[in-house]
């Protein structure tokens, strides 16, 4: 959930970690802190707050260690305080360890360290990591040049739980000894240099050249080498590999915040998404998939499994498999997943969605799924992360680098995504062509329609003005719409603070109609002419109550019954949720502003939630 830097070469690292920690806060933003060897010594600055506080830390000026790690917070033990922000030392102030994870049996290693004498100053899990490698560094008694690294590997091995850990030591002042464990951590290259982060965009305007670490990799860096070692410290080689991506995608191009230039990027992310994978007059392909007739005619279910948003966009998912493909399908949240022993074997393929792909609960459902014989296939927009490593399979978005916490372009890729595995399917299982070749022309239109629905901004700002004080907000949808009620109710919650509930709308007299009250606003989609009429009169019953209403639709509808409507591009029922879901990402993102929030950074979340 936290996000770390690294940096050792010939600069003056301060500057290089703190921005960094900026480019990462997104991941956290409780408290921060650095630590460099100055003079071989250890230096820590640190504070809770904002990175931004870091500034005005007495002596960080002064900084000139050519060698450091980094970290910004989201506390999981012991509350924001300038005790509990990392960087964190063992008691003889030997060694300076960041950290980001969770020690699941932390308290088990602090009373056998308390016993062996050692003093705790904060209630972090982090602190134990710097004193249990003091305690076997002090045991060792070979005086060789992988004394730190044993010291580290034998500690990690006590450990239970996640972690990506940066250490430095006063003893060793020109190396930085790194490892990871079911939490992201790259290294990036450079020129007598080398930067490292729990994330690509943080260090992406310094080097392109990037090594991607395993489970349980160790790594001792120095400034113009990289030493990388098995969990068993044999040594071995590692790949290089080239990033492309542009690192002014990591930065606002003149937006106010992070989250309205995504949502205007949605056009790209899903062409890029597209990519080759799809045109009309030629079958889809996935080069990442070998999937056969047979293997599809022999599955039982597909799982879709997910969290937040990204289990919103398997439920738009959940839709065109069961109808195109006739093949069973479940969304399932992750988080719950294997706590309730899922009916999985050979034969079920389970599908994992996560934007980061280092999101805790589903890299846990998908180790599960992989236990009881299911084929797994992952869907993420980040390549090389912990997700895609461990799914038998892994196809991905190319939305590029979401920076803000609230998800637009990411869910909407997604959405696009398991569309394109659909047809995929489809062609192979050689089943429904006619509403495959529909879906075919849908999905290439879409990011000109996408353009144009972003031309409702004005509309839904007005809109926005009228109602951004209200304390309540409910969505109602049918079929597919009420996917997007789902999806539109979280992004609401997460970045205005507002209370937002979604219904199924056929289920409003079924006990949700008691909460409509005058004034009170209901918005909703209709893109499914099947379901539209039906879904007018469930609208009918709130306006008779003195509700508010805000519609979204594609539809013939009869614009005068409601207060505003947005009218959006036809398309395929099926990607509509694509369509649908921007006027109301907008709409959220704008009460956000009117109430002055911080729109990429709401209070409590973070964007990569790597701990359960």
């Amino acid at each position: 959930m936290c996000g770390i830097v690294g940096y050792i070469g010939t600069k003056k690292a301060s500057p290089i970690l703190i921005n960094g920690l900026l480019r990462l806060e997104y991941r956290g933003y409780d408290s921060a802190g650095i630590s460099t060897i100055e003079n071989n010594s250890i230096s820590i600055m640190k504070d809770k707050g904002r990175v931004k506080n870091l500034y005005n830390l007495s002596g960080i000026d002064d900084l000139e260690g050519t060698i450091g790690i980094a970290h910004t917070r989201w506390a999981t033990h012991g509350k924001p305080s300038k005790e509990n922000s990392h960087p964190h030392m063992d008691n003889s102030k030997t060694f300076s360890v960041v950290h980001n994870g969770i020690i699941e049996n932390y308290n088990e290693l602090k009373k056998f360290l308390i016993k062996e004498g050692y003093i705790f100053y904060s209630q972090t899990d982090t602190e134990i990591i710097p004193n249990l490698i003091h305690y076997y560094y002090s045991k060792d008694n070979k005086q060789d040049d992988l004394k730190l690294l044993r010291s580290i590997k034998n500690a990690c091995s006590k450990l239970k739980g996640s972690f990506a850990i940066e250490v430095i030591s006063k003893d060793y002042p020109d190396n930085m000894i790194v490892v990871r464990k079911d939490s992201p951590l790259v290294i990036g290259k450079g020129d007598n240099e080398n930067y490292i982060s729990s994330d690509i965009p943080a260090i992406l305007s310094f080097t392109r050249e990037f090594y991607l670490l395993e489970d349980l990799e160790f790594v001792i860096l120095s400034r113009h080498d990289a030493k990388f070692y098995d969990k068993d410290l044999n040594s071995i080689n590692k790949r290089i590999q080239t990033i492309e991506w542009n690192a002014s995608s990591a930065e606002k191009d003149g937006f106010d915040d992070y989250m309205l230039k995504e949502i205007y990027e949605q056009p790209t992310a899903i062409r890029e998404t597209i990519g080759a994978k799809l045109t009309e007059d030629s079958k889809c392909e996935f080069d990442e998939l070998d999937f056969t007739k047979e293997y599809l005619q022999s599955i039982n279910k597909i799982y879709l499994v997910a969290c937040g948003t990204a289990m919103h966009a398997g439920l738009a998912g959940k839709n065109m498999i069961e109808h195109i493909c006739k093949i069973p399908t479940e969304v399932d949240i992750a988080s719950e997943f294997r706590y309730r022993d899922p009916i999985i074997d050979n034969k079920t393929l389970c599908v994992f969605i996560s934007q980061s792909g280092e999101t805790a609960d589903t890299i846990a459902a998908l180790k599960l799924s992989k236990e009881k014989g299911a084929k797994t296939l992952a869907i993420s927009n980040v390549i090389g992360s912990s997700i895609t490593r461990e799914a038998d399979f892994s196809i991905y978005t190319h939305a590029g680098p979401e920076i803000a916490v609230a998800s637009t372009k990411a869910y909407t890729s997604q959405v696009v995504l398991l569309s394109i595995l659909t047809i995929y399917f489809a062609e192979i299982l050689k089943i429904s062509e006619k509403e495959v070749k529909s879906l075919k022309k849908a999905i290439i239109e879409l990011p000109s329609k996408i353009e144009k629905t972003l031309k409702c901004t004005e509309k839904i700002k007005k809109f926005g003005h009228r109602i951004y004080q209200e304390k309540d907000v409910f969505f109602l949808g049918r079929g597919v719409d009420e996917t997007v009620a789902k999806e539109s109710a979280l992004k609401l919650k997460e970045i205005s603070y507002i209370h937002a509930e979604s219904y199924p709308a056929g289920e409003l007299k079924h006990g949700p109609i008691a909460l409509i009250e005058n004034n009170i606003t209901v918005i909703s989609i209709m893109t499914d002419p099947k379901l539209v009429e039906k879904t007018v009169s469930n609208i009918q019953e709130v306006i008779t109550r003195g509700a508010k209403t805000l519609v979204v639709t594609n539809q013939k509808i009869d614009d005068k019954m409601f207060d505003t409507v947005i009218h959006i591009p036809e398309t395929n029922s099926f990607v509509s949720p694509i369509l649908s879901v921007i006027p109301l990402q907008l709409l959220s993102y704008y009460i956000s502003k009117e109430k002055g929030l911080d729109v990429d950074k709401p209070r409590n979340l973070a964007k990569s939630v790597t701990v359960e």
